[in-house]
């Protein structure tokens, strides 16, 4: 599988119900978690103070990624994605820890 790095952005839809949001966003962390079981989220982070996430992500290729993956996920139809496609880099240290 190749790695992906995901910028994603949630805006709700204004009027939307609170308790489905408050749905999806449950159902999302378990669908997460099945995503990180199958090895497809490796890593994944919200940068202080702000309502998005970046993560590393893995699929065939990047339309495996978006319809497989990110598509899969219960808040897909209200996320933006920026996908970058990544290599290993020559001076990469590899795992630590």
């Amino acid at each position: 599988m190749r790695e992906f790095m995901v910028e994603l952005t949630t805006a709700v839809p204004e009027g939307t119900d609170p308790a489905e949001v408050d749905r999806r966003r449950a159902a999302e962390a378990v669908r997460a978690g099945e995503l990180a079981e199958q090895g497809r989220l490796f890593r994944l982070w919200r940068p202080v103070g702000e309502m998005r996430s970046v993560g590393i992500w893995r699929a065939d290729d990047e339309s495996d990624l978006r319809a497989n993956v990110l598509g899969s996920l219960p808040l897909s139809p209200w996320m933006t994605a920026v996908v970058t496609p990544l290599q290993p880099h020559p001076n990469d240290p590899g795992p630590t820890g």
